[in-house]
């Protein structure tokens, strides 16, 4: 291997050959970056279930997929597929794919619906047990169930429909979980263990319950109308996230195989930074050690000083703690710089894909590199005086050499991610 397919520290360099969008703008790359780069929303008002009584009604669901049934194991598997489907394409690799499968999913477990069905199926009188429920759950009415709600499932089925290599690796780390898929996948090629791989972050899981949960966490935006003014990342006047399904796949391979085949290359993952924290399940720690140690640990990663980051693509939920947090380690590891960074949440057009979250936000990066476009921040209305950033509020176009992308998620799981568009 030449030094030119080397990074900063001697190991294989990663290259970017294949990217798969699909949100609540729409499917496909072109699709969505023309829409971020416009400024348009894709937050409306929920039409799957019923919304009477909750107190946020609004999301970015993608509709536009049907599944069938419409349960959140079964829909991240359909955006799964479509995002892999696209990047596979680009990046040129017919027949079974050459390497692993690193998958982000959301955590799976029962839906009301089927709960629902479970306790009546019980048939009996009085108060449902743990008992009549097993009793009931081990009839053949509810076999299909148990694949559907396993852990892993969705990741073998992907791994079957796209000839991955060896055992899927399926994770969840909350709203980090698709940068930590990529950053799996990177830190396997250069250890040598493959020369491709495949990295996915998929979520369908808008649902009554988990309206309710992230309500009852005081985490959700209230602001229901007009749906598309509710997500306000680094505004003074946000309140918290709306919650958006999609899903984003890379096609990572080691830079002198994908040269060797004459693949395109889209850009460099150059860093990766992960820390975690263990000060509480949904906040973070006030000191901001932990995201400001992941943020510092992915350009120790990439060989780069802070001065080499031309723009952050933030994590930048509109929550009042998050961005808070978020702009504390930015402007820590940055000092006076930060102030002149340009900085940029999709989250505002898009929603809190959740574990989805991380891959998108990874496409987006290589996007902004490739075109020179940094898309806005949407709602940006009412700057916030305490968090002095260069948020960016219609796209800007500039030279655009290297991105870092955060994902902080709940738990303390804090990854980051620094994309390039040339080698270090």
């Amino acid at each position: 291997m030449s030094r030119a397919h080397r990074d900063a520290k001697g190991r294989p360099l990663v290259a970017v050959t294949g990217i798969g969008v699909v949100t609540s703008l729409g499917q496909g790359v072109a699709e969505n970056w023309a829409a971020l780069t416009a400024g348009r929303s894709g937050i409306h008002a929920i039409t799957r279930f019923p919304i009477e009584g909750l107190r946020t009604r609004i999301a970015g669901t993608v509709d536009f997929l049907k599944a069938e049934p419409m349960v959140a194991p079964v829909l991240s598997e359909h955006l799964a597929a479509t995002a892999a489907e696209e990047a596979i394409a680009q990046a040129g690799l017919p027949g079974d794919f050459p390497g692993a499968l690193f998958i982000a999913v959301p955590p799976v477990e029962m839906e009301w619906p089927q709960r629902q069905a479970l306790a009546e199926a019980a048939a009996v009188s009085g108060d449902v047990t743990y008992a009549d429920l097993l009793r009931a759950a081990a009839t053949r009415r509810f076999d299909a169930w148990h694949d559907l709600f396993v852990f892993g499932t969705v990741a073998d089925r992907i791994a079957d429909r796209f000839g991955t290599k060896g055992s899927p690796i399926s994770l969840s780390t909350a709203c980090s979980s698709g940068a930590t898929a990529i950053q799996l996948g990177v830190e396997a090629i250069r250890r040598g263990e493959m020369t491709a791989a495949l990295c996915i972050g998929t979520d369908g899981s808008v649902n009554p319950e988990s309206l309710i949960r992230f309500s009852l966490l005081s985490a959700l935006s209230t602001q229901n109308d007009p749906p598309e003014a509710a997500s306000k990342p680094f505004a003074k006047n946000r309140d918290g996230f709306v919650m958006g399904e999609g899903a984003a796949a890379l096609v990572l391979e080691d830079a002198a195989a994908a040269e060797a085949r004459g693949a395109r290359i889209l850009g460099y993952v150059l860093g990766c930074g992960e820390k975690g924290d263990g000060f509480h399940r949904t906040r973070s720690s006030p000191d901001g050690a932990p995201i400001i140690a992941a943020i510092q640990d992915a350009l120790d990663d990439a060989g780069l000083t802070p001065e080499r980051i031309d723009t952050v693509n933030a994590h930048g939920t509109g929550t009042p703690e998050n961005d808070k947090m978020e702009a504390l380690g930015c402007l820590s590891v940055f000092g006076e710089r930060m102030r002149a960074v340009p900085i940029s949440s999709n989250k505002s057009m898009i929603g809190h894909t959740l574990t989805a979250a991380g891959a998108v936000e990874a496409a987006v990066s290589l996007l902004t590199l490739a075109h020179g476009r940094v898309p806005p921040t949407i709602n940006y209305a009412v700057p916030d005086p305490a968090l002095p950033l260069d948020v960016v509020t219609q796209a800007r176009d500039l030279p655009v050499r290297t991105v870092l992308s955060n994902s902080f998620g709940f738990g303390g799981q804090n990854t980051c991610l620094v994309f390039a568009a040339e080698p270090a």
